[in-house]
């Protein structure tokens, strides 16, 4: 059994990166030979979206790879695993914060996704400026480029803006599952509105921009995605659970465990990305997830400690404990789950990856990674 979870363990992250090719080809083909901006590269949602890149880049010719440029500020280090993306050809890592002008003398990118955010909620409300300044003015420098380019006669063929479920705040039950089309219930001065507003208002910016200047802009709305490239420490939900398995330590609900979610696995998030990015309708926002199983936060507890059971032999239990964080659970919505039947029938996008497969994948992947050095 051991040798059998060490292999498993070493092919997670290449299974799922052959899989979301294999999802992907024509888009790929499509910027085959372009160059890319991603912002925010070195986060979570930028472990996939970057080795995607890489990946193509390995197994076509050279005339077919994808030149891959990457902002981060890096303000948590930089990963180990970007550094060694950063030593491939046709890959330059730069240090740049979001916030700021954007570096002179750029080059002509063809596509450009912006994912710079922060975008834990135990640190966007600890840094709510950064978090609102990297939303609106990062953006903003992007899509000013944008304008540019277009004005050169060198226009960008596809702007991703990564937004968030979160700007649905806490709809009713009567508006959940939710489409594209529900404008939310969203407080503009709790402690998550930092980021929830700044999104909201991202987003009116990409409209905007469409409407006024025929640039396209898409952008993506993500339902609690997770897997392989989050941090243990991000203190979401599944990297906490996932902590608590691998100590062998109880996992603690910080909730009742009532809230419902629906979670959906990386692997199937980045094909939505990339084919909202290539194929999505300039001015449009799409739901990115999976509309089933919405299940509690304790049994989604429960499905953790189980996949603990059966890969290690977790012999812990699942309890209640209050959070020292006395806003934790302010403005927190008690439902979220999407409809994606825009994204299925404009995109093609076809989630697959059961919340059950997704959990054991994400556990092998941080089992093999105890001391971090991923992260």
């Amino acid at each position: 059994m051991d040798n059998k979870l060490h292999i498993d363990k070493q092919n997670v992250v290449d299974q799922d990166l052959a899989y979301i090719i294999e999802c992907l080809h024509n888009e790929f083909k499509s910027l085959a030979g372009k160059r890319l901006l991603i912002t925010g590269g070195g986060g979570f949602l930028g472990y996939y979206l970057t080795q995607t890149i890489t990946y193509w880049n390995r197994h076509h010719d050279e005339c077919e790879a994808i030149h891959l440029t990457v902002y981060d500020n890096y303000s948590r280090g930089t990963p180990a695993w970007l550094q060694a993306l950063g030593e491939q050809k046709k890959v330059d890592l730069v240090p740049h914060d979001v916030r700021q002008p954007l570096p002179k003398n750029l080059p002509d990118f063809h596509y450009i996704i912006h994912a710079a955010s922060i975008a834990s909620p135990t640190y966007y409300r600890i840094h709510p400026i950064e978090t609102m300044d990297a939303n609106v003015n990062g953006l903003r420098h992007l899509l000013e480029y944008s304008l540019e380019r277009k004005n050169q006669t060198k226009p960008v063929e596809g702007f991703l803006f990564f937004s968030t479920s979160e700007i649905y705040g806490n709809p009713s039950s009567k508006d959940v599952p939710t489409p594209e089309t529900y404008c939310g219930l969203v407080s503009c001065t709790g402690p998550r509105a930092c980021y929830d507003e700044s999104k909201r208002y991202g987003e009116t910016m990409c409209v905007n921009f469409t409407k006024e200047y025929a640039l396209p802009i898409k952008t993506a709305r993500p339902f609690n995605n997770y897997g392989p490239g989050i941090k243990l420490t991000d203190k979401r939900v599944l990297p906490d659970f996932a902590q608590n398995v691998l100590s062998e330590q109880d996992i603690v609900l910080l909730s009742d465990g009532s809230p419902t979610r629906t979670f959906c696995y990386v692997a199937d998030a980045v094909i939505g990305y990339y084919k909202i990015l290539v194929n999505g309708r300039p001015g449009e926002a799409y739901n990115i997830g999976v509309q089933n199983p919405e299940i509690s936060m304790r049994e989604l507890a429960e499905r953790v400690a189980k996949a603990g059971r059966e890969l290690f032999g977790y012999t812990g239990r699942v309890i209640n404990k209050p959070s020292d964080d006395k806003a934790y659970l302010i403005d927190n919505p008690e439902r979220r789950c999407p409809i994606i039947t825009k994204a299925r029938e404009e995109i093609g996008y076809n989630p697959s990856i059961s919340l059950d497969d997704g959990i054991r994948r994400l556990l092998r992947w941080y089992h093999d990674h105890p001391d971090g050095k991923m992260l």
